[in-house]
């Protein structure tokens, strides 16, 4: 669970993913952007396959993983896990895997292999690099005690309420050698009732707690933040159920105050679904519209953006929960319900549905299916980091007159209580707690602020340095080295950023490995030594990562 923020408390809003699914019958009266025209696809940018294509190919791949574990040097023990297969413009394609070691999930062994149309080994991409060998896999404590202790882990943290069904033997290769340990999940409620899904990995042979991480990621009709817009419904007898059939039957559910469950789907007589202003009556549909709406746009900036066919890249949505809990100022993403779900704010009346906070948590869904960035120390800050690009993706590509693209995070939801945005992706630290540049010890930030780094750079290979104003927001962002950074755009970027996460960032990315991928993905898509790989490696050198 991916909190959108943290602050005094490390209060959470995660973000969603769901991504959903279009319909029969549209509500609301405008429309929503009218789509860019494609452009000629780079050689190496991904392209779109059906769902049948991309489950032949990971088919393929798990039925030659054996013969591809010995050509890329594994051990006799250890065994690939398709995850995940992404297919460029140029037939080369990329594998993603996750390891076993005598029939044990290695955590942190994940890797992506590279594999020309010719079908030669072009790469191996690993998220680490020692060899998986462990001496013993007999434990030298039991379970119940890694369970004890992962539950006091996670009291420590905050948690209200916690539950933890067992542990299980796992190889921990996340950071050094890898040893045998046990994961347990604790789940419950964290203090402000944001569900809990904590991973507590605990050396078999120590007991020593070697890493923790959160598993939750937090954050129409006529919509509270993006007006009057078009929806999908379905029809069934005399009401429309809030069902986008058009985008793998994404549905948005009404929890009416509960916090577990589905809740209720969202259902009207006239096809008209809320009302444009704030109630804090649990029935209103009005947070379920804008939660519809930017699991539309979410979805569609996806497809037409990278010819990603959903979350999974599968073409199923995810669903969406509105009116979650009682005051509750968080959002989140939950990959075990493959959801996202909203509260409603302070006094219920400010949910948190918001067209970058949308996109932020379904791209939690995303990350979480492709590099599945730990989240916690520099790769959480890029996990969380990723959410707000492409969250602030989704709010350029819906081109709303009513909440135009920025480079802004919750700047609609007013969570501080002034108006001012939760996040700066210009100049980071005007927040008051986020990075600007990188340091070796900003991965002890909360990953909401180690993620300035990411987000810093990804603004400067958009638009460059110094001052501008674009779509009436003015910016003046500066540089660690006082260079001048001149931008590529923001399309360049973004499909820089996408390649390098999908094709060349592993679980373990930290920053210096992110300026790596990103490289490799501006070499791929535009040339070694091409003006986006140079700006690439300015960007980063501009918020002193080298």
């Amino acid at each position: 669970m991916s909190p959108l923020y943290a602050r005094h408390k490390r209060t959470t809003l995660a973000i969603a993913t769901a991504v959903a699914a279009g319909a029969l019958l549209a509500t609301g009266v405008t429309t929503s952007a009218t789509a860019q025209p494609a452009a000629k696809p780079l050689a190496a940018a991904p392209t779109a396959l059906s769902a049948a294509a991309r489950t032949t190919l990971i088919q393929q791949a798990q039925a030659d993983a054996a013969g591809t574990a010995r050509k890329i040097g594994l051990g006799a023990q250890e065994k690939l896990v398709v995850k995940d297969v992404v297919k460029d413009a140029d037939g080369t394609v990329h594998t993603r895997y996750e390891r076993t070691y005598a029939g044990l999930p290695v955590l942190g062994g994940d890797l992506i292999v590279h594999t020309a149309k010719s079908g030669k080994t072009q790469g191996v991409t690993k998220a680490t690099k020692s060899a998986i060998k462990v001496a013993s896999l007999k434990p030298q404590i039991t379970a119940a005690k890694a369970e004890k202790q992962a539950v006091s882990a996670a009291k420590t943290l905050g948690s209200a309420k916690t539950t933890a069904d067992g542990a299980r033997k796992v190889i921990w290769a996340g950071s050094g050698k890898p040893v045998l340990a046990y994961e347990t999940v604790v789940g419950g409620l964290q203090d402000d009732g944001t569900p809990n899904q904590l991973h507590v990995i605990t050396d078999a042979a120590t007991g020593k707690k070697l890493f923790e991480y959160q598993g939750v990621e937090t954050a129409t009709g006529k919509t509270l933040y993006s007006g009057t817009v078009t929806l999908n419904s379905v029809q069934s007898g005399s009401t429309y159920q809030l069902t986008d059939s058009a985008r793998g039957n994404h549905k948005t559910y009404n929890l009416a105050r509960k916090t577990s469950g589905t809740g209720t789907l969202v259902a009207s007589s006239t096809n008209v679904f809320g009302t444009g202003t704030a109630s804090s009556s649990s029935s209103d549909q009005t947070a379920a519209a804008d939660a519809a709406y930017g699991a539309a746009e979410t979805w569609d900036f996806y497809k037409s953006t990278f010819g990603r066919n959903g979350i999974k890249n599968n073409g199923v949505g995810a669903y969406s929960r509105v009116h979650y809990g009682n005051a509750y100022v968080n959002a989140f993403w939950d990959d075990s319900c493959f959801c996202m779900t909203y509260g409603d704010g302070s006094g219920n009346v400010d949910p948190l549905t918001s067209l970058d906070v949308a996109g932020h948590e379904m791209s939690h869904g995303v990350t979480s299916n492709t590099a599945g960035l730990n989240y916690s120390g520099e790769s959480g800050g890029l996990n969380e980091a990723t959410s707000d690009i492409f969250g602030t993706g989704v709010e350029f590509f819906a081109n709303n007159a009513s909440d135009p693209g920025d480079y802004l995070i919750g700047e609609k939801i007013n969570i501080n209580g002034d108006g001012t945005p939760l996040r700066y992706m210009d100049k980071p630290s005007k927040d008051g707690g986020s990075a600007d540049y990188w340091s070796s010890t900003v991965g002890s930030k909360d990953v909401h602020y180690s993620s300035g780094v990411a987000n810093h750079f990804f603004y400067l290979l958009s638009e460059g340095s110094g001052s501008k104003t674009i779509n009436g927001v003015t910016y003046n962002s500066p540089t660690y080295n006082g260079a001048a950074v001149t931008g590529i755009g923001r399309a360049k970027a973004l499909q820089i950023w996408y390649k390098a996460l999908t094709t060349y960032m592993t679980s373990t990315t930290n920053y210096k490995a992110a300026r790596t991928a990103t490289l490799n993905a501006a070499s791929a898509l535009y040339g070694s030594g091409s003006a986006e790989y140079n700006a690439v490696a300015a960007a980063w050198t501009a918020v002193n990562v080298s």
